[in-house]
């Protein structure tokens, strides 16, 4: 156990120093130190959510049983995941403490004591820390001991809520680079919409229908007939889905209307759009409809 949980916490901040490294040294490359954090933190975050959902699909599709089958990649995947929570709350303060030189703020970034600029991150992502540090101190002594090695199946199954990550990532790199007027950016918007809703949103009901046929009831019964920490888990995991989603579509109204900003700054539509996670898990979603403006370029 020790040793997967150390491979983690050396894997993700590595990848991240490394990335950034290679961002800023490499002759074609040599991007700022700014540009260097926030895209290493969103490759990190992209790379975690294709293992997670790789083993989630390994994980899942190897269980016929749905609550007595086991798989080894659950529990070892799990220990070395918990070390990337950990990591990405410090990825998403640096990338929120460059943005603001990014964005031409440099003269209120330099004069901000660094404890008020934690205050201001704190404040401004707190429904996405709080969600980073519930997967830690709950989700993990849950998943690891409390289930007591039943259910591998929905682990893994939850594990895919992490496929509509690595679109929120790329959308938050098309807005560093001022692309929000290309086709890609639509498409990537459309996709992570989509995603968003089948993988985080639908993910819990399709949980609750897959016990049903399990265990012969209708889908309705199904809360009745499980524990009602269950419920809890489910209803406290589903709730910032949902609040989420709500801000992807607001976002994607917006953008695909046409009713943000001028072509020059339409930053607005896709930052709703990337108002997020992850789960994030996801990385970077903004809970505050204020941040629009601090994401104008």
């Amino acid at each position: 156990m020790l040793t997967i949980l150390a491979a983690g916490s050396v894997f993700f901040p590595g990848l991240f120093v490394l990335s950034k490294q290679c961002l800023k040294h490499i002759p074609a490359l040599r991007w700022s130190e700014g540009d260097a954090v926030i895209v290493s933190a969103r490759l990190v975050s992209s790379v975690q959510a294709i293992m997670a959902s790789s083993a989630g699909y390994i994980i899942a599709s190897s269980c016929d049983d749905i609550i007595e089958d086991q798989h080894w990649l659950t529990s070892a995947y799990i220990l070395f995941a918990v070390p990337y929570f950990v990591y990405d709350i410090y990825a998403m303060f640096m990338c929120y403490w460059y943005k603001l030189r990014i964005k031409g703020h440099e003269g209120d970034s330099g004069a901000k004591p660094l404890g008020a600029a934690l205050t201001s991150y704190l404040r401004r992502e707190f429904l996405m820390v709080l969600h980073h540090i519930v997967m830690v101190t709950v989700c993990f002594p849950v998943s690891v001991f409390w289930r007591q090695g039943k259910g591998d199946y929905f682990q893994g199954v939850m594990f895919l809520a992490e496929v509509s990550t690595p679109w929120v990532c790329l959308g938050k790199i098309l807005i560093q680079y001022k692309q929000q007027h290309t086709l890609l950016h639509k498409v990537n918007g459309a996709t992570m919409l989509v995603t968003f809703f089948t993988c985080r949103v639908l993910l819990f009901p399709f949980l609750y229908y897959a016990y049903g046929r399990y265990a012969s009831i209708p889908l309705h019964m199904v809360p009745f007939n499980v524990p009602w920490q269950v419920n809890l888990g489910a209803a406290m995991l589903m709730a910032p889905q949902v609040y989420w989603f709500s801000l992807i579509c607001r976002g994607a109204l917006r953008l695909f209307t046409g009713s943000s900003r001028s072509r020059r700054s339409p930053v607005t539509a896709k930052d709703d759009l990337d108002g997020q996670a992850p789960s994030q898990p996801a990385n970077g979603y903004s809970t505050h409809a204020t941040e629009q403006k601090s994401d104008s370029h």
